[in-house]
């Protein structure tokens, strides 16, 4: 390995002999942003991340998209696998075509042996296909290139002045590109502003493309529909202030060797990092947090040579409990990297997305940040073909998983697990990597790891292949909904694929004497609940089912009865014959958000008299049940798909359900009603909410509930990652005030209820807060002081559980979660004040995680 200080300072002189380039007032910040990523065993084209990239269309302004490929397609650019696998992308994006003769005369031929040289198509009709385009995108070219021997021999001698091993020789070349592509950009780009050409990527087996524009008219402008790639990023960017006239400060990023980086949100800290760079002798040109975090990564990846788990360490340091938590041998390596590196580690919120080319494998990289304000999902399917994703939401993950199912049968439309991520946590470090590596028989695998380089299973049980439909399946579907859906469970775990679709037949027949309401409800039933799906496997058989159940409804726009009415069109607007009668409609065709949006749909109906309302085909829609006004209710929703953020925002007495999981900001200023989840929830769940009840099957990312007040109420039955009820003021629980109920359980694969290693994992919980009350089942008494952040445990009497009680057997009415089953510990009945603890704020906060810390370092 190369000293690193012989770099360093090869680097400072390197950017010594150039002017000084200073970021302006006027240059664009970042904002919030979209992202996605993926990494698939087999080559995924790009066509199937443009549904995926257009849903998301709404976290970027049109200032900045992006795309990064790892893992390519040889033919694609006219060259075979020798080619690709030898010699680099040089990546050259021409904002002014009639620099290109020089650019190549001065850089590429100057410095590089010249192998081939595609030049990239594009899009001749862009302006009339492409409407959001407001200006050409550039001419992209890519040489593919060995850096020169005696160019390197020089390079050596006259820049690195030391002697290098020749072991070294790669990383030697290594660096010979990195001055190149900066000298090129700071040339054609940086200098005098002119901003004619710059390096879009330099590695091996990647390429970046990006535009000012949208990510998803990346793909059209540059005919990326069939190139295909192992692992994929786009990226929309969402400047928040400034200029942006060019694609320069587009993501993604390749300033680092071989590897493509994107961000979704901002650093506080930009200057400290530029400076830490500085310091070291780089010099940012494009003046985004994103370009800093790109050298950053580079310098401790490539540079100082870190392991993934202390480059990640390096750019997200662990603090308070989850540090104390850590082995102490990693205690000592992890102080140290703080130590060096604090003052260059990126302070947030942000959420990095890395496409890397290591060798023969082709990684994907996804990190949290300590203050998990940024929005993120990670999620994996597992079939004959294995594909990972980590993205903004989860309605992104089910778009490309839609677009893959409908042309390849080796794909469905459902992740087998979907996850959100604690940033810093000592269990699995709040970031994973999916590699996909090559097997001797020339197929590749995914290998997915968490921080700490240990292996996570991505091997669910249960079969996945399907097969057609038995005629008959033996279960009986006589009797009433629940009657049905309890058949139907006791029966499956010993139907093979045949007959567990011909159950689904069976119902969807039988829908023609029993009515579509009969129907709804014994496959909703099927649809939420968690039970043992025997040999199926579980993510398919859910898949099939909302299928029927989307089937079944569906047929009411051409078939309406009097319990069902589906909408024909956009703006078909009935009006009911009777107010139990429910509207169906497809939210497929309506804009996300906007003036047209379809949660404005929703408010045109609800005014003509529709109080019952089925959507199906959500796809990432937002602010559904928004806008209905004061004293709803009588209305309610049920949401079929993604839904996206702000679901039920504003509630003033609606109920919702939500058949799977939410996004971000679900129930906000939630004053009255019902908000039911049968999923997980992603950030800040309930904020602000003032009344009303609130049920999570599942998890909730972090800051659910914040700064609510008043008399909400919230069930979570798994866990919340951090920072619940932070700033918390809902009163006196015992005097009508709110709070909020933690089983930290979770279903098994066979659908049985098991307690979680620890009800909270986190260090933060009641942060701040002056009122309300947590009640967290925690019999085996797993929380400790050090975590309860301005709260302290007190007694659970008789009148808490007078208040909980009926608030659990309302969970145990939307999710099948029996009260009893909550009530014992190890096959044993307890009392109420053995199973649950209560928290309450203190008024002397004593932060006992910070303090800890503090503590620790101070010695």
């Amino acid at each position: 390995m190369i000293d690193p200080n012989v770099i360093m300072d090869a680097r400072r002189r390197m950017t010594a002999r150039h002017p000084k380039f200073e970021r302006r007032d006027e240059d664009a910040a970042e904002g919030g942003c979209g992202v996605v990523g993926l990494a698939c065993e087999i080559p995924v084209a790009g066509r199937h991340l443009f549904n995926s990239l257009e849903q998301m269309r709404n976290r970027g302004n049109g200032k900045g998209g992006g795309v990064a490929m790892v893992g390519l397609n040889p033919t694609d650019f006219g060259v075979n696998q020798e080619i690709l696998d030898n010699n680099y992308l040089y990546a050259v994006a021409y904002l002014d075509s009639s620099v290109r003769t020089a650019v190549e005369e001065k850089f590429i031929n100057e410095n590089f042996e010249l192998i081939h040289v595609h030049d990239m198509p594009n899009l001749s009709s862009w302006q009339n296909d492409l409407p959001a385009l407001e200006d050409r995108p550039p001419d992209v070219v890519v040489y593919f290139v060995k850096p020169r021997k005696d160019k390197v021999d020089a390079f050596i001698e006259s820049r690195l002045d030391a002697i290098i091993d020749a072991s070294d020789r790669e990383a030697v070349e290594q660096e010979f590109v990195f001055h190149a592509t900066h000298e090129l950009n700071v040339e054609f780009y940086a200098k005098d502003g002119r901003t004619d050409a710059f390096v879009l990527s330099h590695g091996r087996d990647m390429l970046i493309l990006k535009i000012v524009g949208y990510a998803e008219d990346v793909i059209k402008y540059y005919c990326l529909d069939d190139v295909t790639s192992h692992v994929w990023i786009g990226h929309h960017r969402y400047p928040t202030r400034g200029r942006v006239t060019h694609p320069g400060g587009a993501h993604p990023f390749g300033q680092g060797i071989d590897a493509a980086l994107v961000h979704n949100g901002d650093f506080s800290n930009y200057v400290s990092v530029k400076d830490y760079l500085a310091q070291r002798g780089m010099e940012p040109l494009f003046f985004t947090d994103t370009e800093v975090a790109a050298l950053a990564y580079d310098l401790h990846r490539r540079v100082y040579g870190y392991s993934t788990e202390h480059v990640i360490e390096s750019l997200a340091p662990t603090s308070e409990l989850d540090f104390i938590m850590l082995p102490e041998e990693k205690q000592v390596v992890y102080e140290a990297i703080q130590k060096t590196h604090i003052h260059g580690s990126p302070d947030g919120p942000w959420f990095f997305i890395i496409a890397q080319s290591s060798g023969t494998t082709h990684q994907l990289l996804g990190i949290t940040d300590t203050s998990m304000l940024r929005p993120q999902v990670f999620a994996y399917q597992r079939g004959e073909v294995g594909i990972a994703f980590c993205g903004s939401e989860k309605q992104v993950i089910d778009a490309v998983l839609d677009s893959l199912a409908s042309e390849d049968t080796r794909f469905w439309r459902r992740a087998d697990e979907y996850w959100n991520a604690r940033g810093g946590s000592y269990t699995d470090g709040g970031a994973f990597v999916f590699d996909v590596v090559p097997k001797s028989d020339g197929s590749k695998e995914l290998i997915m790891s968490d921080k700490f380089g240990k292996i996570v299973n991505t091997h669910p049980s249960g079969d996945f292949e399907l097969t057609s439909a038995a005629e008959r399946s033996g279960v009986d579907i006589s009797g009433e909904g629940q009657v049905v859906f309890n058949s139907v469970i006791e029966a499956l775990p010993h139907l093979g694929c045949a007959e567990a679709r011909a159950v689904l037949d069976e119902i969807e027949d039988n829908v023609k004497t029993a009515g579509r309401t009969w129907g709804r409800d014994v496959l909703t039933l099927l649809l939420d609940r968690k039970y043992d799906t025997g040999s199926l496997r579980s993510s398919l058989w859910f898949d099939l089912v909302e299928s029927k159940l989307v089937r079944i409804l569906a047929s009411s726009s051409s078939h309406p009865c009097e319990n069902y009415v589906g909408q024909k069109t956009i703006g078909h607007r009935p009006k009911p014959t009777q107010s139990s009668q429910s509207f169906v409609i497809d939210a497929r065709e309506y804009p996300i958000e906007g003036v047209n949006s379809f949660a404005r749909e929703l408010v045109s109906l609800y005014e003509i008299g529709w109080m019952n309302f089925v959507i199906l085909h959500c796809r990432g829609h937002r602010f559904i049940g928004n806008g209905f006004g004061a004293n709803t209710d009588g209305v309610r929703i049920d949401v079929f798909g993604a839904v996206g953020d702000y679901l039920g925002s504003g509630n003033d007495g609606m109920i919702i359900h939500m058949h799977g999981n939410g996004q971000d900001q679900i129930g906000q200023i939630h004053k009255s009603g019902e908000l039911v989840v049968h999923g997980d929830v992603g950030q800040c769940y309930g904020y602000g909410s003032k009344g009303g009840e609130l049920f999570v099957l599942g998890n909730a990312a972090g800051r659910p509930m914040i700064n609510s007040v008043g008399s909400p109420k919230l069930v979570i039955n798994g866990t919340a990652l951090d920072y619940l009820a932070e700033s918390f003021m809902a009163g006196d629980p015992l005097d009508g005030g709110g709070f909020v109920i933690v089983n930290g359980m979770r279903f098994d694969d066979r659908g049985e209820l098991i307690s979680l290693e620890t009800p909270y994992p986190g260090g933060n919980l009641f942060s701040l807060a002056s009122g309300g009350a947590i009640y967290i089942r925690d019999p085996r008494q797993r929380l400790s002081d050090s975590q309860l952040n301005g709260g302290a445990f007190t007694d659970m009497t008789d009148a808490d559980w007078e208040v909980v009680q009926p608030i659990l057997y309302k969970n145990q009415e939307h999710f099948g979660i029996p009260l009893q089953r909550l009530l014992t510990v190890e096959g044993e009945m307890r009392s109420p004040a053995e199973v649950y603890r209560k928290i309450i704020p203190v008024k002397s906060k004593t932060l006992h995680a910070e303090a800890a810390w503090v503590g620790h370092a101070d010695n």
